[in-house]
């Protein structure tokens, strides 16, 4: 998909190897997330759940949080993607979507990553991804608008998240 120019281009897979395209989310701020279950960010996935409830109390479906797993740290995500989903559900009761495995750095790197990588660079200028639970911030008008470090908990993007809903789409 190297065509792909925004965000809505892309149809990365879920869980289920089924395309997801990103055009349904059109008008909605989106946070993606690439995710690991070995980790010691791991425990990130109960602040990633409950910022998520938070936000779509009072926001409805205009938020959305998307895990993407990743093994390419330290192989800190070797399970299936059933796996994943079940590890996800039974131990921080993730309710927001966990698509398939993909690489975010390298070769094999997930178009929407490279995307991602390109639109918003790190520190420095710096494009890979440097571990796992990296955030990016994609705003009602796919474009994205903040990238955040694994260090980053996610309760202190809520700000972040809540301007950019305050914002209408272009």
């Amino acid at each position: 998909m190297a065509s792909a120019t925004t965000f809505y281009d892309f149809k990365p897979l879920n869980n289920r190897s089924q395309e997801v395209p990103l055009s349904d989310y059109k008008g909605k701020v989106v946070l993606i997330v690439n995710t690991a279950s070995k980790c010691g960010f791991t425990p990130q996935y109960a602040g990633l759940e409950s910022l998520y409830k938070s936000i779509r109390e009072k926001h409805g479906d205009d938020f959305q949080v998307l895990g993407f797993p990743c093994n390419q740290f330290g192989a800190q995500e070797p399970g299936s993607d059933e796996e994943i989903q079940q590890f996800c559900q039974l131990n921080y009761g993730v309710s927001f979507p966990i698509m398939h495995k993909v690489d975010v750095n390298g070769d094999a790197a997930h178009p929407l990553f490279e995307w991602l990588k390109e639109e918003k660079p790190g520190i420095m200028g710096l494009r890979r991804v440097k571990w796992n639970f990296e955030k990016f911030l994609v705003a009602r008008d796919g474009k994205v608008k903040g990238r955040w470090a694994s260090t980053t908990k996610p309760e202190s993007l809520e700000g972040a998240i809540l301007a950019e809903l305050a914002a209408k789409a272009a």
